[in-house]
This record gives C-alpha cells, sequence and structure tokens, in this order.
C-alpha cells in the first residue's frame, strides 16, 4: 500500500502534467525579473515540476487565512436556530472529532504546525491561543486531542483503503486549507477554460519559488485568480491564494511561513490518552451517521477548480439527482428538491435574520428565488423548489435557470 501512495497527498499525481499540456490553454510565459532571481521557467514546465516533486517528508508552520464575505453578524444570529436542523451540535459528539473541529478553518486566520513522515505518519496542530488542538496519524490509528475540552477522538484507519495522506482525517476526508491540497483541486480541474502563466518569483517561508497563476477565461465566474507559490527547489507548493472577482482580502491565503524537509523525529507522531481525557471511538458516530443515512449536499462535487472538495462540500443527490449546467469556471449544478421553498417570512426570527442577510431575492422567467451568495460559491433557491450552484455570480445562476424552464 505504501508503494501505491508513494506520491501520497503531497504530490501532484504525474497524470495532471500530461492532461495540462494536452488540454490547458498554457501560456508560454516566462518568470519575470525579481527576487529572488531564479532561471526562467513556462508554465508547462513549472506544471511538469509540481507533477515530478516526491516530497515525503517536512515540518513547519502555515497560516490560513479565509474570508468568504458571508455577514458575521447575521450568521451569529441564525446559526443557533438552524444547528438543531441541520444535525449540528447532536448529542453524544465529541469535540475532538476532526469533520467538526477543522470547520473552523474556513473562517478567520489560524496558524498550524504540520509534521509529515511518508503516507503512513503526518500531524497538524491547531494553534487557538493557549489552547491546541492536534490530529496525529500514525500506522492504522488516528488520534484527535483537543486541550481545551480535554477530549479524544479515536479511529482506526480503513485496512481496504489507502492510508490517510498528510493533510487527511479519518474516514478519508482531507483537512482543508493547505497550500498542496488546494493546489491540487484547481490543477486537477484545468482545461481550456484556463490560462496558466508564471508571474515572476517570490520568497515563500525562507524558500525560492516561482508563481503560477491560474485564471479563467470564461466569464461570469466568480474566481478572478488563484496563485499557487512552488518551491523552485522541488516543486512543492508552499502558498495557495484565492482571489475573487469582488477584490478586496483574498477568498483563501494559505501559506507556509517555516518549512524544513528533513524527515521529522518519530516521537512527533506518538500519542498517549492524557490523564482523565474522555475518548470517544470513531466506529461507534460512524455507525450512527449510516443509520441516520447520507443526507447529500446540493453544492456537489461539480465546482470548477475543485471547489467544492476544497470547501469540504461532498457529493449531493437530491429527488431527481444532480444535473450539471455549461462548463469549466461556470459550472452550475442543478438539483430539484422535489417541494416548494419554505417561505422565510414563516420561519423562526433567528433564522429570517439568517436568510435575509445572506440572500437577494430575484425574478425571472423561471418564477422568483433568492440568491445566497458568498465571494466565491453562489446558490440560487427558486420559490419551486430547485437550486443552481456555482462558482459564479448572481446573474449566471438567473441566466441559467431562465434557460432551464
Amino acid at each position: 500500500m505504501a508503494e501505491t501512495r508513494k506520491a501520497s497527498r503531497f504530490i501532484v499525481p504525474v497524470a495532471v502534467a500530461g492532461v495540462a499540456a494536452a488540454t490547458i490553454g498554457l501560456v508560454p510565459a516566462l518568470a519575470a525579473s525579481g527576487d529572488p532571481d531564479l532561471p526562467e521557467i513556462t508554465a508547462q514546465q513549472l506544471i511538469e515540476k509540481i507533477a515530478a516533486s516526491d516530497t515525503q517528508t517536512l515540518s513547519g508552520t502555515f497560516r490560513i487565512s479565509t474570508d468568504l464575505g458571508l455577514p458575521l453578524e447575521g450568521l451569529t444570529s441564525g446559526l443557533g436556530g438552524l444547528a438543531g436542523g441541520m444535525g449540528g451540535g447532536a448529542g453524544g459528539s465529541s469535540s475532538a472529532d476532526p469533520s467538526e473541529k477543522l470547520t473552523e478553518l474556513v473562517s478567520g486566520s489560524h496558524t498550524l504546525r504540520i509534521a509529515a513522515d511518508g503516507p503512513e505518519r503526518q500531524r497538524l496542530t491547531l494553534l487557538d491561543g493557549s489552547d491546541e488542538y492536534s490530529l496525529i496519524h500514525n500506522g492504522d490509528d488516528v488520534w484527535a486531542y483537543d486541550s481545551k475540552s480535554k477530549e479524544v477522538f479515536h479511529e482506526k484507519a480503513p485496512a481496504d483503503a489507502d492510508a490517510p495522506g498528510a493533510h487527511e482525517g479519518p474516514k478519508g476526508k482531507e483537512l482543508p486549507g493547505t497550500p498542496k491540497q488546494l493546489a491540487d483541486e484547481v490543477l486537477k480541474a484545468a482545461g481550456d477554460t484556463t490560462s496558466i502563466t508564471v508571474d515572476g518569483t517570490a520568497k515563500v517561508a525562507g524558500r525560492d519559488a516561482y508563481q503560477l497563476v491560474i485564471k479563467p477565461k470564461q466569464a461570469g465566474s466568480t474566481v478572478a485568480s488563484v496563485k499557487i507559490a512552488v518551491d523552485a527547489a522541488n516543486g512543492t507548493p508552499l502558498k495557495f491564494t484565492l482571489n475573487s472577482v469582488e477584490g478586496g482580502k483574498p477568498v483563501v491565503d494559505a501559506g507556509f511561513t517555516k518549512i524544513d524537509f528533513s524527515k521529522p523525529a518519530a516521537s512527533d507522531f506518538t500519542f498517549k490518552v492524557p490523564e482523565g481525557a474522555k475518548v470517544t471511538e470513531g466506529a461507534a458516530e460512524k455507525a450512527a451517521e449510516e443509520a441516520e443515512g447520507a443526507k447529500g449536499n446540493p453544492f456537489g462535487d461539480e465546482l470548477p477548480g475543485g471547489l467544492g472538495e476544497a470547501f469540504g462540500l461532498g457529493a449531493g443527490t437530491g429527488k431527481d439527482g444532480v444535473n450539471v449546467i455549461g462548463e469549466g469556471w461556470t459550472t452550475i449544478a442543478r438539483l430539484d428538491t422535489g417541494a416548494p421553498a419554505p417561505k422565510t417570512d414563516e420561519a423562526p426570527k433567528e433564522v429570517q435574520g439568517l436568510l435575509d442577510s445572506l440572500g437577494d431575492k430575484v425574478d425571472g422567467e423561471f418564477g422568483s428565488g433568492t440568491v445566497f451568495k458568498t465571494k466565491i460559491v453562489n446558490a440560487l433557491l427558486t420559490d419551486d423548489g430547485k437550486v443552481y450552484v456555482g462558482a459564479v455570480t448572481k446573474d449566471a445562476l438567473v441566466n441559467a435557470a431562465n434557460a432551464d424552464k
């Protein structure tokens, strides 16, 4: 299994280089002069360098900042009312469960420490003031510990599945936000709707790096650009920046501030349950989830640039399943819920506040509905129960609904 996982989650599959060369509108731009002064390189050569990278060991610190453009006041007032209906805060869940704890990374700024020694041993620590949250994968075991609540989460890595990669948690779910994982998602989706160039050089975590810039060629996308700083020596992505057409702060800005590619100490991956800590076994929670049944997610995995997976949005199926409209960066997923949208004026006050803060009322040939918006992913919920969602503008959603009438 280790042989088949040699590339692990730190490495872009070599196939990416071949696909990119064949399908991307690669612009043979040369790295501009700058600091540091590096040899010129084309975009295709840089992608091939990423694909050929074989980074297996590293340790370091990185920062991730996310700004989805959500109105925090509306969210604060409404999330409490929505939590029960969405299954949040279910009794018996552990505060150390990675599937819950790591959702913190989708907002605000966070500092993390990471260590990796191949596909079998990884450790990630989320720092929050004096408190720490650690996720450790060592062979067959995945451990998570929340120092604030003194709770421990434990799960056995599936025997018939690949071991979790350096940025993965239990159940095969990747930890969001690392430069490498985000870079992989964008490169996997690259096609002839994408422009890729090299735009100068940079110094990241003390390392010389090239700047790979990815931009949609299509109008209507909410993505302005993706910039990936690539280590000039070994091809490892060091920094990932996702910018919205709305401007302002990047939607995602994740990068190493310190990095060392030498092998970490074996002790970094050992874990001993602290005395008095409560331990929750993941198998029990998994059984409960299976009994409840998969609910699906209307956002799906069809979002351009792998954004659905990058932001933790799983594939979803409704009454008639998810249909895909368009291609590339303007792909829109359509879901028919089979039921009229609930009237917000009949909802609890807390829910009304949340919906009003997120949504814009729209009308068109399709009828009427509400567009729920962030700086990247937008969704149109029509009054007759259809959902259109993608990394596209409000107008693009309305046009898709009109054409789909």
